[in-house]
């Protein structure tokens, strides 16, 4: 029986093209497959929540704005820079 936590295994199909970019991906991060294609999982579902949270958001206060639009891509933009970047309204 094994010890401690261990991680659920998941046998996956890719196509041959994503499999050659994930393995080549993981290899010049330095990780494995297992190990990059978890984070690239917990991405997808990180971009899956987020959208949802906007989704539910915009149903109830309405449909996001051009100006806020805007201003959302400017505060990522930023923040992907590591700059500050511009206030929130």
């Amino acid at each position: 029986m094994p010890r401690g936590n261990p991680s659920p295994k998941l046998a996956i199909t890719v196509d041959p093209d994503v499999h050659a970019q994930v393995v080549s991906a993981a290899t010049e991060e330095g990780t494995s497959v297992s190990a990059w294609m978890t984070n690239a999982a917990r991405r997808a579902l990180l971009i899956r929540d987020g959208l949802h949270a906007v989704a539910e958001w915009e149903a109830e206060q309405g449909v996001l704005t051009d100006v806020e639009l805007a201003a959302a891509r400017a505060r990522v933009s930023a923040a992907l820079s590591g700059s500050p970047g511009p206030k929130p309204p």
